[in-house]
């Protein structure tokens, strides 16, 4: 019995190799890896040693709400990894509403660049005025993903590129057109690219063969994509205004979304639609959206005929189209009626459509001739889901008498 007893009081755990201890601590909470300095002597520092570190709210008590105070935490932190820390360090998270002193945030990022790191995160931090990113991050040779919010970027002269970098995600940054430009055609191996609200950057052109996501929701005065073959997720909110020296360009349509042959999920919002129907909207675009399988357009102003020009257009051009989604801009009608009559349309079919959603109809004539149209040309379709704002919803049965080519398709009517 002695003798289990010894067994039982050895600690194994701490005598695990660091790589394992660390795998260990680096799923848990900071705060609760931080507690574990009172176990031993030997577990005082083990914790400023991990390979990844993840500042959120967890690691605050709950009471502690002010900004300033938040930061002075986090520095603690800091000031003991800085001390103690003698490997790499792989992962920095800081996702925390705090108020971070910009000189003790570029010193940090500074020993973060020496330590080989591979995902820089800062964001949902408060700060009076964008700190300058300090150019050692752009120069970093590991870094696989980044993420800031609220700072000022400025390439160095001697910005080579990222050349491990496959996640981008910029949120209130303050960045020249140039320098975003360049930024992302130098990140060779780029897969996945979110702008919001970006600050100085007027036309946004972007260059990258090896681009599969982008999301935008930030104000330009033009995009352009080009060299973009491997791009399949396009989800894009552009407050734009043409400019005058856009007289006579090609349609904004045929120039920004008929190059994405391959794409695969086309998101559109609001004022980009608009965007999108500046100058003469053709029937069908030049080359066919063949890879196309879901279009969603939301907050769409459905009462102007060019955005519905747009939508019938991208429709024409889409024969693999699986999943149609439109969410209507509140109390603004639907304009189809004029189309209806046009030559693109009279052999038009969805061979491949299955799910339909519409959502913010206002129950009009116009709407119902458009939902019958749809009904009336998707040989497969599956379900219909029809969400009214106003009036009454439109009954199943005044639906189904619109003589669906589906036999199987089930149609579902509800206010919103």
């Amino acid at each position: 019995m002695a003798e289990m007893i010894r067994h039982t009081n050895i600690d194994r755990i701490s005598n695990l190799p660091w790589d394992v201890l660390d795998t260990i601590l680096v799923h848990i909470p900071l705060k609760e890896a931080v507690r574990t300095s009172i176990l031993s002597s030997k577990w005082r520092y083990k914790w400023t040693g991990l390979s990844r570190f993840n500042i959120d709210d967890k690691c605050f008590p709950s009471y502690l709400s002010d900004k300033v105070l938040r930061w002075k935490v986090i520095l603690k932190i800091i000031h003991q990894v800085q001390s103690n820390h003698g490997g790499p360090v792989e992962k920095f998270r800081l996702a925390a509403y705090c108020m971070p002193n910009h000189c003790d945030l570029d010193q940090w990022i500074w020993f973060l660049t020496d330590k080989g790191i591979k995902e820089l995160i800062l964001k949902e931090f408060d700060s009076i005025k964008r700190f300058k990113l300090p150019s050692e991050v752009f120069s970093c040779p590991q870094l696989s993903c980044l993420e800031l919010y609220g700072c000022t970027i400025m390439l160095s002269p001697t910005f080579r590129g990222l050349n491990s970098l496959i996640s981008l995600n910029l949120s209130h940054i303050y960045i020249s057109s140039d320098t975003l430009e360049s930024l992302i055609v130098n990140c060779p191996v780029l897969e996945r690219l979110t702008l919001i609200n970006i600050d100085h950057s007027t036309v946004f052109k972007i260059s990258n063969l090896n681009l599969k996501y982008l999301k935008i929701d930030s104000k330009f005065e033009d995009i352009c994509l080009k060299n973009v073959p491997l791009l399949s997720t396009v989800d894009i909110c552009l407050r734009v205004k043409p400019r005058h020296s856009d007289q006579g360009k090609a349609c904004n349509l045929v120039r920004v979304i008929g190059c994405l042959h391959g794409i695969n999920k086309l998101i559109l919002s609001s004022n980009f639609l608009e965007f999108l129907a500046y100058n003469d909207v053709p029937e069908r675009l030049p080359a066919m959206l063949n890879h196309l399988l879901t279009l969603d357009l939301r907050d769409a102003r459905l009462d102007s005929s060019k955005v519905v020009k747009v939508l019938l257009s991208i429709l024409c051009s889409s024969p693999s189209l699986e999943e149609l989604i439109i969410s209507v801009s509140p109390l603004c009608g639907f304009s189809f009626l004029d189309f209806q009559r046009a030559e693109c349309l009279v052999d038009l079919y969805f061979n491949n459509l299955k799910v339909v959603k519409i959502r913010g109809l206002l129950s009009t004539n116009h709407e119902c001739e458009f939902i019958k149209f749809i009904l009336a040309h998707s040989p497969v379709l599956e379900t219909i889901t029809i969400v009214t704002y106003v009036g009454e919803i439109i009954p199943n049965s005044v639906l189904l008498q619109f003589e669906p080519a589906s036999e199987h398709v089930k149609v579902i009517s509800l206010r919103s």
